[in-house]
């Protein structure tokens, strides 16, 4: 069993073309064991963004603070503090902080998209 607080985990830049103001914390993944998924906290900036994007594996994602949107393709989602996201595999999506502090969002997917 593994028992971690984010505030312990790593901050690391997101340097992937088209990311903006982002950065990635791993609470949980497979170096700590964990056999199927792995779980992500993603932190952006006010105006910062994720990629525009496609991937073959699914996302559940659960906001944990601020306010912004997600691109259902070229489609703005409003989304907030408490909302969950289901981004299936081939959806194209983005997360966009529209808001004044930073947009805060868990990120669980397959261990091997980790």
């Amino acid at each position: 069993m593994k028992i971690t607080n984010l505030k312990e985990c790593e901050s690391f830049a997101v340097n992937m073309e088209g990311a903006k103001g982002a950065t990635r914390q791993m609470p949980i993944g497979k170096a700590d064991g964990a056999p199927n998924f792995s779980i992500r906290v993603f932190t952006l900036e006010p105006g910062g963004h994720t990629p525009h994007h496609v991937h073959e594996s699914e996302h559940l994602n659960y906001i944990l603070e601020g306010d912004g949107v997600v691109m259902e393709d070229d489609t703005p989602r409003v989304v907030g503090k408490g909302d969950f996201v289901l981004v299936i595999p081939g959806e194209k999506h983005q997360y966009r902080n529209t808001g004044n502090v930073p947009l805060v969002f868990m990120c669980m997917v397959p261990g091997q998209y980790e």
